[in-house]
């Protein structure tokens, strides 16, 4: 009697695959740990775009502050009934007239580009992604007027920490 030892032995071919059952608990397993790492997904997400408006208010507030005191030093033009904060977003990044230039060819800038609200509708520009508040305005009713004092979110959303963006 002749016996092929080459053939695999009819165990042999029953061990090399996953069962259905395998198969199964697996994919089971991948969605289960799936679905828990999805909302530390959507936490993260919402942290950093809270950490890029701190940014984006603090750069703002800074430039809002640099023409102010650019103002006060008598390096910018101001009459006698302005405030000396700017008349939009806009000027600190245009650039305003040295007042102490004889020849008015120097120009004072205060800020690169506006930085966005990350909450905003990415189509706007970056000027009207923010709430404006005027230096006649109160900290309770903030309002747009003749010059911008502060800026804040425009968004409706609450922050990690509770507070509410618009209130930062």
């Amino acid at each position: 009697m002749s016996t092929c030892s080459d053939a695999p032995s009819p165990r042999l071919q029953r061990q090399r695959g996953f069962t259905l059952v395998e198969m199964l608990v697996v994919v089971t397993l991948v969605g289960i740990l799936a679905a828990a790492a999805q909302p530390l997904g959507v936490w993260v997400h919402k942290r950093q775009r809270e950490a890029e408006l701190r940014h984006a208010l603090r750069t703002l507030r800074d430039g809002l502050d640099a023409y102010h005191r650019a103002a006060r030093e008598g390096r910018i033009a101001v009459k006698a009934d302005d405030s000396g904060y700017p008349p939009d977003l806009d000027a600190l990044v245009r650039g305003v007239p040295d007042a102490r230039d004889p020849q008015n060819a120097k120009r004072l800038y205060f800020l690169r580009r506006l930085p966005r609200d990350p909450f905003a509708d990415p189509g706007l520009p970056a000027a009207q992604t923010w709430a404006l508040r005027s230096h006649d305005s109160p900290p309770e009713a903030p309002a747009p007027g003749r010059d911008v004092f502060d800026v804040h979110s425009r968004a409706e959303g609450t922050a990690i920490d509770g507070t509410r963006y618009r209130d930062w």
